[in-house]
Protein backbone atom coordinates (compact mmCIF):
# COMPACT_ATOMS: atom_id res chain seq x y z
CA UNK A 1 0.00 0.00 0.00
CA UNK A 2 1.22 3.84 -0.52
CA UNK A 3 0.87 5.14 2.83
CA UNK A 4 0.72 8.48 0.71
CA UNK A 5 -2.24 8.07 -0.26
CA UNK A 6 -3.87 8.45 2.82
CA UNK A 7 -3.11 12.10 3.30
CA UNK A 8 -6.05 13.99 2.83
CA UNK A 9 -5.96 16.66 0.25
CA UNK A 10 -6.44 19.45 2.33
CA UNK A 11 -3.44 18.72 4.89
CA UNK A 12 -1.20 18.28 1.98
CA UNK A 13 -2.10 21.67 0.00
CA UNK A 14 -1.77 23.23 4.32
CA UNK A 15 1.85 21.43 3.84
CA UNK A 16 2.89 23.01 0.59
CA UNK A 17 1.38 26.53 1.37
CA UNK A 18 3.25 26.19 4.77
CA UNK A 19 6.85 25.22 2.72
CA UNK A 20 6.26 28.25 0.52
CA UNK A 21 5.80 30.63 3.29
CA UNK A 22 8.69 29.92 5.16
CA UNK A 23 10.61 30.17 1.98
CA UNK A 24 9.70 33.24 0.90
CA UNK A 25 9.96 34.16 4.72
CA UNK A 26 13.55 33.04 4.12
CA UNK A 27 14.30 34.92 0.66
CA UNK A 28 12.93 38.35 1.96
CA UNK A 29 15.06 38.22 5.14
CA UNK A 30 18.05 37.61 3.00
CA UNK A 31 17.11 39.99 -0.05
CA UNK A 32 16.13 42.84 2.92
CA UNK A 33 19.21 41.83 4.88
CA UNK A 34 17.16 40.18 7.28
CA UNK A 35 20.54 37.84 8.71
CA UNK A 36 20.20 36.27 12.11
CA UNK A 37 18.29 37.31 14.10
CA UNK A 38 16.38 39.76 11.93
CA UNK A 39 19.60 41.98 11.71
CA UNK A 40 21.72 42.36 8.58
CA UNK A 41 25.02 40.24 8.48
CA UNK A 42 28.38 42.58 8.03
CA UNK A 43 31.20 41.29 7.47
CA UNK A 44 34.06 43.71 7.81
CA UNK A 45 37.97 42.98 6.92
CA UNK A 46 39.25 45.31 9.94
CA UNK A 47 38.51 47.04 12.75
CA UNK A 48 38.43 50.50 11.44
CA UNK A 49 35.67 48.87 8.95
CA UNK A 50 34.14 47.13 11.85
CA UNK A 51 33.73 49.82 13.88
CA UNK A 52 31.59 52.08 10.95
CA UNK A 53 29.28 49.08 10.90
CA UNK A 54 29.06 49.31 14.47
CA UNK A 55 28.44 53.33 14.66
CA UNK A 56 26.11 53.24 11.63
CA UNK A 57 24.20 49.80 11.75
CA UNK A 58 24.22 49.66 15.88
CA UNK A 59 21.50 47.32 16.69
CA UNK A 60 19.74 46.83 12.98
CA UNK A 61 23.40 44.81 12.47
CA UNK A 62 25.69 42.12 13.25
CA UNK A 63 28.91 42.92 12.48
CA UNK A 64 32.10 40.66 12.54
CA UNK A 65 35.50 40.98 11.71
CA UNK A 66 38.01 38.82 9.77
CA UNK A 67 41.12 40.12 11.50
CA UNK A 68 40.95 39.64 14.80
CA UNK A 69 42.35 41.71 17.66
CA UNK A 70 46.04 41.28 18.12
CA UNK A 71 46.61 40.31 14.31
CA UNK A 72 48.51 42.49 12.07
CA UNK A 73 46.08 43.53 9.15
CA UNK A 74 49.00 43.76 6.49
CA UNK A 75 49.75 39.70 6.88
CA UNK A 76 46.44 38.86 7.38
CA UNK A 77 45.58 35.21 6.06
CA UNK A 78 41.65 33.82 5.65
CA UNK A 79 40.96 30.42 6.75
CA UNK A 80 38.46 28.52 4.80
CA UNK A 81 35.86 29.04 7.51
CA UNK A 82 36.35 32.83 7.08
CA UNK A 83 35.86 32.03 3.53
CA UNK A 84 32.42 30.36 4.62
CA UNK A 85 31.31 33.01 6.76
CA UNK A 86 32.63 35.95 4.33
CA UNK A 87 29.93 34.09 1.70
CA UNK A 88 27.24 34.13 4.06
CA UNK A 89 27.19 37.67 4.59
CA UNK A 90 24.49 40.41 3.73
CA UNK A 91 27.32 42.86 3.29
CA UNK A 92 31.19 43.01 2.80
CA UNK A 93 33.03 46.30 4.17
CA UNK A 94 36.99 46.13 3.20
CA UNK A 95 39.67 48.42 1.96
CA UNK A 96 41.19 47.05 -1.07
CA UNK A 97 44.89 47.26 -1.31
CA UNK A 98 45.48 46.58 2.22
CA UNK A 99 45.11 42.74 2.96
CA UNK A 100 45.65 41.05 -0.14
CA UNK A 101 44.08 37.90 1.19
CA UNK A 102 40.69 39.49 1.38
CA UNK A 103 40.79 40.82 -1.38
CA UNK A 104 40.88 37.69 -3.17
CA UNK A 105 38.44 36.00 -0.95
CA UNK A 106 35.66 39.10 -1.35
CA UNK A 107 36.37 38.79 -5.20
CA UNK A 108 35.05 35.03 -4.52
CA UNK A 109 32.64 35.48 -2.49
CA UNK A 110 29.66 35.93 -4.83
CA UNK A 111 28.24 38.47 -2.12
CA UNK A 112 25.86 40.82 -3.22
CA UNK A 113 26.49 44.28 -1.61
CA UNK A 114 29.97 44.81 -1.06
CA UNK A 115 31.58 48.20 -0.04
CA UNK A 116 35.54 49.09 -0.81
CA UNK A 117 36.38 51.62 1.02
CA UNK A 118 38.96 52.75 -1.46
CA UNK A 119 35.99 54.10 -3.62
CA UNK A 120 34.54 56.29 -1.05
CA UNK A 121 37.22 58.56 -1.00
CA UNK A 122 40.11 59.77 -3.10
CA UNK A 123 43.42 57.98 -2.30
CA UNK A 124 47.19 59.54 -2.61
CA UNK A 125 50.60 58.55 -2.78
CA UNK A 126 53.02 59.67 0.00
CA UNK A 127 56.39 59.24 0.47
CA UNK A 128 58.58 59.27 3.90
CA UNK A 129 56.72 62.58 4.47
CA UNK A 130 53.19 63.85 4.67
CA UNK A 131 53.72 65.39 1.80
CA UNK A 132 53.07 63.95 -1.79
CA UNK A 133 56.04 62.39 -3.22
CA UNK A 134 54.37 60.93 -5.78
CA UNK A 135 57.79 59.67 -7.57
CA UNK A 136 59.59 58.86 -4.19
CA UNK A 137 56.10 56.89 -3.30
CA UNK A 138 55.83 54.56 -6.46
CA UNK A 139 60.39 54.03 -6.54
CA UNK A 140 59.92 52.81 -2.85
CA UNK A 141 56.97 50.48 -3.62
CA UNK A 142 59.14 48.93 -6.63
CA UNK A 143 61.80 48.25 -4.28
CA UNK A 144 59.68 46.80 -1.64
CA UNK A 145 57.75 44.61 -4.82
CA UNK A 146 61.10 43.43 -5.60
CA UNK A 147 62.05 42.29 -2.42
CA UNK A 148 58.96 40.37 -1.63
CA UNK A 149 57.51 42.97 0.64
CA UNK A 150 54.04 44.13 -1.92
CA UNK A 151 50.97 44.35 0.25
CA UNK A 152 49.62 45.67 -2.79
CA UNK A 153 48.73 49.15 -1.63
CA UNK A 154 46.49 50.43 -4.55
CA UNK A 155 47.72 51.41 -7.88
CA UNK A 156 51.29 53.12 -7.74
CA UNK A 157 51.75 52.95 -3.80
CA UNK A 158 48.60 54.39 -2.71
CA UNK A 159 48.49 54.82 0.75
CA UNK A 160 45.52 52.80 2.29
CA UNK A 161 45.62 54.50 5.70
CA UNK A 162 42.42 56.88 5.05
CA UNK A 163 40.76 56.25 8.47
CA UNK A 164 43.75 58.26 10.45
CA UNK A 165 42.49 61.51 8.69
CA UNK A 166 38.86 61.83 10.18
CA UNK A 167 37.95 64.19 7.42
CA UNK A 168 38.33 61.20 4.95
CA UNK A 169 37.60 58.27 7.24
CA UNK A 170 34.11 60.67 7.14
CA UNK A 171 33.64 60.29 3.72
CA UNK A 172 34.41 56.67 3.92
CA UNK A 173 31.36 56.53 6.75
CA UNK A 174 29.10 58.54 4.26
CA UNK A 175 29.22 55.77 2.03
CA UNK A 176 28.92 52.62 4.04
CA UNK A 177 26.23 54.66 5.45
CA UNK A 178 24.34 54.64 1.73
CA UNK A 179 25.62 50.89 1.43
CA UNK A 180 23.36 49.54 4.66
CA UNK A 181 20.83 51.54 3.19
CA UNK A 182 20.48 50.06 0.49
CA UNK A 183 21.16 46.98 1.88
CA UNK A 184 18.25 47.31 4.48
CA UNK A 185 15.81 49.69 3.21
CA UNK A 186 13.62 49.16 6.06
CA UNK A 187 15.84 51.10 8.82
CA UNK A 188 17.19 53.23 5.82
CA UNK A 189 16.33 56.62 8.43
CA UNK A 190 18.50 54.46 11.12
CA UNK A 191 21.20 54.66 9.49
CA UNK A 192 21.19 58.17 7.69
CA UNK A 193 20.46 59.56 11.59
CA UNK A 194 23.49 57.13 12.18
CA UNK A 195 25.68 58.30 10.11
CA UNK A 196 25.23 61.83 10.50
CA UNK A 197 26.13 61.44 14.33
CA UNK A 198 29.25 59.52 13.18
CA UNK A 199 30.20 62.25 11.03
CA UNK A 200 29.45 65.19 13.49
CA UNK A 201 32.01 62.95 15.75
CA UNK A 202 34.43 62.74 13.26
CA UNK A 203 34.08 66.37 12.19
CA UNK A 204 34.09 67.40 16.26
CA UNK A 205 37.81 65.32 16.33
CA UNK A 206 38.91 66.70 13.51
CA UNK A 207 38.79 70.24 15.05
CA UNK A 208 40.68 68.91 18.27
CA UNK A 209 43.50 67.54 16.07
CA UNK A 210 43.73 71.13 14.01
CA UNK A 211 43.78 73.50 16.95
CA UNK A 212 46.03 71.25 18.73
CA UNK A 213 48.76 70.60 16.52
CA UNK A 214 48.23 74.51 15.27
CA UNK A 215 51.39 75.86 17.38
CA UNK A 216 53.97 73.20 17.85
CA UNK A 217 57.77 73.58 18.31
CA UNK A 218 58.18 70.44 15.75
CA UNK A 219 56.81 69.33 12.66
CA UNK A 220 58.16 66.64 12.49
CA UNK A 221 57.84 62.82 13.78
CA UNK A 222 59.55 59.41 13.08
CA UNK A 223 57.37 56.38 13.46
CA UNK A 224 57.52 52.89 12.48
CA UNK A 225 55.00 52.54 10.43
CA UNK A 226 54.50 54.79 7.43
CA UNK A 227 50.23 54.87 7.97
CA UNK A 228 50.11 58.44 9.02
CA UNK A 229 50.46 60.38 5.65
CA UNK A 230 47.58 61.52 5.61
CA UNK A 231 46.93 63.00 9.54
CA UNK A 232 50.63 64.63 8.19
CA UNK A 233 49.24 66.12 5.30
CA UNK A 234 45.78 67.13 6.85
CA UNK A 235 47.63 69.32 9.97
CA UNK A 236 50.56 70.37 8.11
CA UNK A 237 53.00 67.58 10.07
CA UNK A 238 55.72 65.51 8.27
CA UNK A 239 56.15 61.94 8.93
CA UNK A 240 59.00 60.29 8.80
CA UNK A 241 58.67 56.80 8.45
CA UNK A 242 61.57 54.29 9.94
CA UNK A 243 59.97 50.57 7.83
CA UNK A 244 57.91 52.76 5.33
CA UNK A 245 54.05 51.48 4.51
CA UNK A 246 55.16 47.72 5.20
CA UNK A 247 55.60 47.27 9.02
CA UNK A 248 57.54 44.27 8.68
CA UNK A 249 59.90 45.62 5.99
CA UNK A 250 63.42 46.08 7.54
CA UNK A 251 64.97 49.80 7.17
CA UNK A 252 68.45 49.84 5.24
CA UNK A 253 71.47 51.09 7.08
CA UNK A 254 71.50 54.26 5.38
CA UNK A 255 67.80 54.91 5.74
CA UNK A 256 68.75 54.89 10.20
CA UNK A 257 71.58 57.35 9.46
CA UNK A 258 69.06 59.44 7.42
CA UNK A 259 66.81 59.11 10.00
CA UNK A 260 69.35 60.76 12.76
CA UNK A 261 70.02 63.06 10.80
CA UNK A 262 66.68 64.26 10.33
CA UNK A 263 65.87 63.64 14.55
CA UNK A 264 68.95 66.16 15.17
CA UNK A 265 67.97 68.87 12.19
CA UNK A 266 64.71 68.87 12.89
CA UNK A 267 64.23 68.75 16.19
CA UNK A 268 62.76 65.87 16.98
CA UNK A 269 62.46 64.46 20.38
CA UNK A 270 60.58 61.26 20.03
CA UNK A 271 60.94 57.69 18.10
CA UNK A 272 57.15 56.50 17.74
CA UNK A 273 55.75 52.50 17.72
CA UNK A 274 53.17 50.97 17.76
CA UNK A 275 51.28 47.86 19.49
CA UNK A 276 50.44 45.52 16.77
CA UNK A 277 54.07 45.44 15.09
CA UNK A 278 57.61 45.05 16.59
CA UNK A 279 59.17 47.85 18.26
CA UNK A 280 62.50 46.85 17.66
CA UNK A 281 64.06 49.27 15.36
CA UNK A 282 62.30 52.13 16.81
CA UNK A 283 64.22 51.86 20.03
CA UNK A 284 67.22 50.92 18.64
CA UNK A 285 67.01 53.73 16.49
CA UNK A 286 65.89 55.97 19.75
CA UNK A 287 69.13 54.47 21.72
CA UNK A 288 71.17 55.94 19.23
CA UNK A 289 69.81 58.83 18.77
CA UNK A 290 69.46 59.74 22.18
CA UNK A 291 65.69 60.42 22.13
CA UNK A 292 62.70 58.85 24.04
CA UNK A 293 59.96 56.71 22.92
CA UNK A 294 56.24 56.55 22.37
CA UNK A 295 53.25 55.04 21.32
CA UNK A 296 51.21 56.18 18.03
CA UNK A 297 48.50 54.05 17.32
CA UNK A 298 47.46 53.21 13.34
CA UNK A 299 44.34 51.92 14.91
CA UNK A 300 44.43 48.79 13.00
CA UNK A 301 43.11 47.21 15.88
CA UNK A 302 42.03 46.95 19.20
CA UNK A 303 43.93 44.63 22.20
CA UNK A 304 44.18 45.22 25.62
CA UNK A 305 46.92 47.11 24.80
CA UNK A 306 45.00 50.07 22.98
CA UNK A 307 45.38 53.46 24.61
CA UNK A 308 41.77 53.31 24.49
CA UNK A 309 38.92 51.07 23.98
CA UNK A 310 38.04 52.27 20.61
CA UNK A 311 38.50 54.79 17.66
CA UNK A 312 37.74 57.77 19.38
CA UNK A 313 39.40 57.17 22.44
CA UNK A 314 43.26 56.10 20.39
CA UNK A 315 43.01 58.64 18.28
CA UNK A 316 42.98 61.20 20.94
CA UNK A 317 45.75 59.42 22.55
CA UNK A 318 47.51 59.78 19.56
CA UNK A 319 46.87 63.20 19.96
CA UNK A 320 48.11 63.55 23.17
CA UNK A 321 50.98 61.90 22.28
CA UNK A 322 51.82 63.78 19.40
CA UNK A 323 51.39 67.20 21.18
CA UNK A 324 53.28 66.16 23.76
CA UNK A 325 56.10 65.00 21.46
CA UNK A 326 56.19 68.33 19.21
CA UNK A 327 56.21 70.53 21.61
CA UNK A 328 52.27 71.97 21.45
CA UNK A 329 52.26 75.06 22.76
Amino acid sequence: MNVRRLIPAAALAGAVALGATALTACSGASAAGGGKGGKLDVMSSFYPMQFLAEQIGKDHVKAATLTKPGVEPHDLEITPKQTGQLGESDVVLYLKGLQPAVDKAVAQSGVKHVVDAATLTKLEVHGSSGHDHAHEGEEGHSEGEAEGHDHGHGEAGEDPHIWLDPVKYAEVAKGVGAALEKADPDHAADYRKNTDELVGKLTALDAEFEEGLKNTASKTFITTHSAFGYLAERYGLDQEGISGVDPESEPSPARMKELQAVAQKDNVSTVFFETLASDKTARTLATDTGLKTDVLDPLEGITDKSQGADYFEVMRSNLKNLQKALGSK
